[in-house]
């Protein structure tokens, strides 16, 4: 990344740019809208913030298991079976192009947002907010290590990532309690990214959880969900390998 500066500068400005657009939307709509549900623009700008912590997170020390698919079609991920080495470890350790600009930026993002939004900063604050993020990574790891898992069939999934991504991106900076109980159901419970910065806002902002009327304190079991999503999606992972027989090449 940093060989070839130009290409740096530009992603690292993409970075900016991305996570600046989503929290401009964010400012529009509760510009006009003042509140929704009983949630202003300073919570969901935390709330934001706390999903980037765990997606950036993921995305510095997981992010190349998104490559799996693209091992696959190549046949590279066979060599990977032929080694004396878990297979995962050598997905997560191929060379790849990361920097930790999206970690480093959420970082930076929280610490402005924390006292944006009236978070009281106590020893509290300070031991639970890398638990978060450490839970939301887990559940993004999960998830995308289940839909790489699912190329070992399919060879091509780049439609069900970009659904998966989208459902993350998109239903994540809002609070679960303005959709309908079906998606708050599958936000919590099936793919459960709500754990990443809803239930965690909730419970660090004080409000009462509307959503599914759930006790606020069920966001302290992020770093559960986290690691239970994770330990699925390695399941999945295993049994799938147990199967894989190569795409033939």
């Amino acid at each position: 990344m940093l060989e070839y500066r130009a290409n740096f500068i530009m992603w690292s400005l993409f970075t900016v740019i991305y996570h600046g657009t989503a929290i401009a939307a964010l400012w529009v709509t509760l510009r006009n809208f003042p509140s929704i549900n009983g949630w202003d623009f300073r919570q969901t700008a935390f709330m934001y913030g706390l999903w980037m912590l765990g997606n950036g997170l993921h995305n510095t020390l997981f992010f190349t298991v998104g490559s799996v698919p693209e091992f696959v079609r190549e046949g590279r991920f066979d060599r990977f079976l032929i080694r004396p080495l878990d297979p995962l470890f050598q997905t997560l350790t191929a060379p790849q192009q990361i920097f930790p600009d999206e970690l480093i930026l959420a970082i930076a993002y929280i610490c402005v947002a924390v006292p944006f939004a009236g978070v009281r900063v106590d020893w509290v604050l300070i031991c639970y907010l890398p638990l978060v993020a450490i839970g939301g990574a887990l559940i993004d790891f999960g998830v995308n290590l289940v839909l790489a898992t699912a190329s070992f069939w399919f060879t091509r999934v780049d439609s069900l990532r970009w659904v998966f991504m989208s459902l993350e991106q998109e239903f994540s900076r809002y609070p679960i309690s303005i959709y309908q109980r079906g998606v708050k159901l599958v936000l919590a419970f099936v793919v459960p990214f709500a754990f990443m910065n809803y239930f965690p806002a909730t419970f660090l902002l004080h409000k009462s959880e509307d959503g599914l009327h759930l006790n606020p304190i069920v966001g302290l079991f992020t770093p559960v969900v986290g690691l239970l999503v994770f330990a699925l999606g390695y399941l999945f992972w295993r049994t799938g390998i147990d199967r894989y027989q190569g795409t033939g090449s």
